[in-house]
């Protein structure tokens, strides 16, 4: 595959695509190949036909097949500033969260407050920090996403091939993730199945918002209460579609807003839950299950000792 130089973006480039990279989505593909290009510049290109595959426009979802051929226009692209790296503090704190790893996969529990990648403000996030634990692996690429608040287990492939097997099991909906969440209140009842459809909204100042939407995509999970509080009540939630913010969504549209969230929850609970030690999103990805070399793994990752001690807490 091509190897873009930093003056490489000032004439036009034509990329094929070989079998290790096909499967992919178009504008992942060209967020990978073009470093220190700005996003909102990729999604442009596209949108205005200026990447063409065969000739042809496509959209951002278009997967790539194998013999494609990627016409890149030449860009003026901002000169960069010496980008911030993760400091020690930060690849020790990622190296001892690592729970699980094989020679095409790495599990990490995720610490809260870290981003799962680097963009919008943010210098670097946890891709960027494994790529400098593991130099030895080229293609390290994240299989999923956890918001940066989100804490637990995040899949990481380690080669191209374990990245796509992977997307083909969620796609599939053989990937089994389970959340624990505090929700505000005493939830009533056992389990509910909440399938309501999610849409994004940009508002005014630019920051992106979810809504509950008769012509979003669709999301479905399942909520089951596991320890009831006077306060609030600790949640294990089941994704059964995979939308942006969609447990904190609808958490909030059952009217059980998630602890902690500054986006969609109530600002009165998360006062309340400070007394009790609280300062981050109650959210985090409790257990993965998913088919891997013919056998099911399943990975967990406990509760950190904030959040423990949130709940003993609530229970005095």
């Amino acid at each position: 595959m091509t190897d873009f130089s930093e003056n490489a973006f000032q004439k036009v480039q034509m990329v094929e695509i070989d079998a290790e990279r096909s499967d992919q989505r178009i504008d992942n593909f060209l967020l990978t190949l073009l470093k220190g290009v700005p996003k909102s510049m990729i999604y442009r290109l596209l949108r205005t036909g200026q990447v063409r595959v065969n000739k042809g426009r496509v959209k951002p979802p278009y997967r790539l097949q194998k013999g494609d051929v990627i016409r890149i226009p030449p860009m003026r692209v901002p000169e960069k500033t010496q980008a911030e790296e993760p400091g020690r503090g930060v690849l020790e704190r990622i190296e001892k969260n690592i729970i699980y790893e094989d020679a095409g996969l790495i599990v990490l529990n995720k610490p809260s407050g870290i981003a799962v990648h680097g963009g919008s403000g943010i210098s670097f996030g946890v891709i960027e920090a494994m790529r400098k634990l593991k130099l030895e692996c080229k293609g390290l690429e994240l299989v999923h996403r956890l918001d940066r608040d989100t804490s637990g287990c995040l899949l990481i492939a380690k080669k191209r091939s374990a990245l796509r097997r992977l997307h083909e099991s969620m796609r599939q909906g053989d990937v089994k993730k389970i959340y624990l969440a505090l929700c505000k209140g005493k939830w009533r009842g056992g389990e509910q199945i909440i399938d309501a459809p999610l849409r994004k909204n940009v508002v005014s100042s630019g920051e992106r918002i979810v809504r509950v939407s008769a012509d979003g995509k669709q999301a479905t999970s399942r909520f089951a209460p596991k320890q009831r509080f006077k306060q609030a009540t600790l949640m294990e939630v089941e994704l059964f579609t995979g939308r942006t913010h969609q447990i904190r969504v609808h958490a909030a549209y059952s009217e059980h807003p998630l602890a902690g969230d500054d986006k969609y929850g109530d600002k009165e609970f998360n006062r309340q839950l400070r007394n009790f030690g609280l300062k981050r999103l109650f959210l985090h990805a409790y257990r993965l299950r998913f088919p891997w070399d013919d056998s099911m793994l399943e990975v967990s990752s406990p509760l950190d000792h904030e959040l423990e001690q949130v709940l003993s807490n609530l229970r005095r």
